[in-house]
């Protein structure tokens, strides 16, 4: 016979979320551990977040963030309650406690996917966290898959009909980074 610990049922907070050591979400009121990433899921996301802050430099218009930035957003229908991008921008007015998460969705977010981000399960849940993403209010989201080197480009407007960019081509983030263009082949390892 089991008996439950009232600890273990205990809501987590976002407190106890910035506590976290690692990269974490807070989902239906759990941390959620992520995996840490391989070297060419990395090398592509520090690529598309360089092109990024290049971009926020030259226009003076929102910010771009690295890996494990923390946005905070209300409770959304599947009981996410955060995210943690692997590349992100914000175009949104934040709070003056520069050293907390950033309350609201970011305006635009990037998956690259790592080596478990493969087949028929990792497809559901992508599509979950977009789907979570766009209820939140992001407006575009980018699925990178570094090992065929394509970019999925998701907008809120249509997230059943991504644009899909490959080598030699030139993607974008349209609507949500104006005026922002990377190509393809820069964020190859």
């Amino acid at each position: 016979m089991s008996t439950m610990n009232s600890a273990a049922t205990a809501r987590s907070t976002v407190d106890a979320l910035a506590a976290t050591n690692g990269k974490a979400e807070l989902v239906r009121g759990r941390i959620v551990a992520l995996k840490p990433t391989g070297l060419r899921p990395n090398l592509v996301a520090g690529r598309i977040y360089r092109g990024l802050a290049d971009h926020v430099d030259t226009t003076g218009r929102g910010l771009a963030f690295t890996d494990n930035m923390g946005f905070v957003v209300p409770e959304l229908t599947s009981g996410r309650e955060s995210f943690s991008p692997d590349v992100a921008y914000y175009d949104g007015e934040y709070s003056v406690e520069d050293m907390r998460f950033i309350q609201g969705a970011p305006t635009f977010a990037v998956e690259v996917r790592s080596e478990h981000d493969q087949g028929l399960g990792a497809e559901r849940a992508l599509a979950a966290e977009r789907a979570d993403y766009f209820e939140a209010g992001t407006l575009v989201v980018w699925d990178v898959d570094p090992v065929d080197l394509s970019i999925r480009a998701y907008q809120a407007d249509d997230p059943e009909s991504p644009r899909t960019f490959r080598s030699g081509d030139i993607a974008d983030a349209e609507p949500a980074v104006s005026g922002w263009r990377i190509s393809v082949d820069r964020i190859a390892p």
